[in-house]
């Protein structure tokens, strides 16, 4: 048990860093820009992102299912399917941001500008977007942390504090999950 507890430890820590590295390129994706090779396109990326969330949030609703059935073996191996469809995600958006221009809901004419008649024809669906966009990235960022405690407690035998923790972290992770493909859906109008 000791043994664990350490391991627990030092996971702890290395969830700490990855959570700060992640907010960093997050943070550095917008500002920064990589030129990409010619004859290079990753403009299929942004509907490969919204599918691993929604595959995401399938899988996370399977291995609730599991854990619900007591079939322990069934739920672990859902979640390192949705941890696995989450770094995938991670990692691939990460890529598309850093070469790709921003795409803004309402620009229709994809001058990265939404101006005042562009605004008035989207209406507040252009609210709805925002507000759906600033959670989702919000709490993307605040869960993260949090989705790898509960992983770690659940890999180093804490299995009292994975429920507990996961009975908070699993309705904000799946939200995420579900409203990623949705803003995906409402943007994918403006893309060029």
């Amino acid at each position: 048990m000791e043994a664990n507890l350490q391991l627990a430890k030092k996971l702890n820590v290395a969830a700490w860093i990855v959570t700060a590295a992640v907010l960093l390129l997050v943070g550095l994706m917008r500002r920064v820009k990589i030129t990409l090779p010619d004859g290079w396109d990753f403009s299929f990326l942004p509907p490969f992102h919204a599918s691993l969330n929604a595959l995401t949030a399938v899988v996370l609703v399977i291995a609730f299912y599991f854990i619900k059935q007591k079939n322990i073996e069934a739920h672990r191996k859902a979640i390192y399917v949705a941890m696995g469809l989450s770094v995938l995600f991670l990692l691939s958006y990460v890529a598309y941001h850093f070469t790709s221009p921003e795409i803004k809901f309402g620009d229709a004419n994809v001058d990265g500008i939404v101006d005042a008649a562009e605004a008035a024809a989207v209406g507040s669906t252009r609210t709805l977007y925002l507000l759906l966009l600033i959670s989702h990235i919000t709490l993307a960022g605040l869960i993260l942390p949090f989705i790898l405690f509960t992983f770690i407690r659940a890999y180093t035998g804490q299995i009292e504090r994975h429920r507990k923790m996961a009975r908070w972290v699993f309705p904000l992770w799946l939200y995420v999950a579900i409203t990623g493909p949705i803003c995906y859906w409402m943007l994918m109008p403006y893309y060029p």
